[in-house]
């Protein structure tokens, strides 16, 4: 069984995780709409990854809409106490799977009740706010009236931590001025790497940094120096993508998401992969070519 505590540790909040985790975001249907082809591989899933060691889960409840977060309670709750569940609000899916904004006060808190009934907890571990501009780029403005919203929940109690997603540096100092943030999630991987500066940053303020995509999402990362890179560690591209990812940035916490058994396996598998010096600067220049 992988180690994961070879990737290291960091913090959320008053939490200390595992670097490697789980998304769960796959285990919905098709375009992540309506419930997964089979249940019981997905509940299997999420306990697998519990089994290995998994200690930090990556949901929301507009996943499916709400199968992820009802397939993570069916499979694991009672939860252990060492794990931490991170989910998001601020969408809501159509009935033509599409992702619509749902980001006034009223919609949020609404998203904050819907997450604690379908997790089945009094209270949300992390509750990231997700900015719906572009789908996976963000926009500057002002998010000041939707993060005091759950920064008011949180001080309810019924949110212990918050993070944001899909964001700028701007919309980051911001929300600090409101209320602390544990986490950041954004789209980035090696080929995609336009918050380079705000990774450091934030790793200076003790801010995790969570990448969504980190193997490039609907599209697969492909490149050939990846694939040449991983065929001398007799790895697959894909692990090499995520062990790049830990060793860009102590503060960097993985969460690759998968409805596959053996998917799961060989996602974890990159915590124990090293890459040289050499490895990881050949890697970096991926995202130079493609910008």
């Amino acid at each position: 069984m992988t180690d994961l505590t070879k990737a290291g540790s960091f913090s959320l909040g008053d939490r200390v995780v595992k670097r490697v985790g789980y998304g769960a975001m796959q285990l919905a249907g098709p375009g992540v709409f309506g419930p997964p082809k089979d249940r019981l591989i997905a509940l299997a899933v999420l306990r697998a990854a519990a089994a290995a060691g998994v200690d930090h889960i990556d949901t929301s409840d507009f996943y499916g809409p709400h199968v992820t977060n009802q397939l993570i309670r069916e499979a694991l709750h009672p939860y252990p106490r060492n794990l931490v569940i991170v989910t998001k609000v601020g969408a809501v899916r159509g009935p033509d799977a599409s992702w619509n904004p749902a980001q006034s006060p009223a919609e949020l808190i609404r998203a904050v009740h819907d997450n604690l009934r379908n997790l089945g907890v009094d209270v949300l571990d992390v509750v990231n706010l997700r900015i719906m501009g572009d789908v996976h780029a963000p926009s500057e403005g002002s998010i000041a009236e939707r993060f005091t919203t759950l920064a008011d929940l949180q001080r309810q109690g019924l949110i212990r931590h918050l993070g944001l997603s899909n964001v700028t540096a701007a919309q980051v100092a911001e929300a600090r001025g409101i209320a602390a943030i544990v986490c950041v999630q954004n789209h980035y991987n090696l080929a995609h790497r336009d918050d380079d500066k705000l990774i450091d940053e934030l790793g200076r303020q003790g801010i995790a940094y969570v990448p969504f995509f980190p193997l490039g999402g609907f599209t697969p990362l492909q490149s050939e120096t990846l694939s040449a890179v991983a065929e001398r560690l007799d790895a697959t591209p894909m692990q090499v993508a995520l062990a790049w990812l830990l060793a860009r940035a102590p503060n960097i916490l993985l969460i690759p998401g998968t409805s596959s058994p053996d998917h799961l396996r060989e996602n974890l598998a990159a915590a124990e992969l090293a890459l040289t010096e050499d490895i990881r600067s050949e890697l970096a220049e991926i995202g130079t070519i493609r910008r």
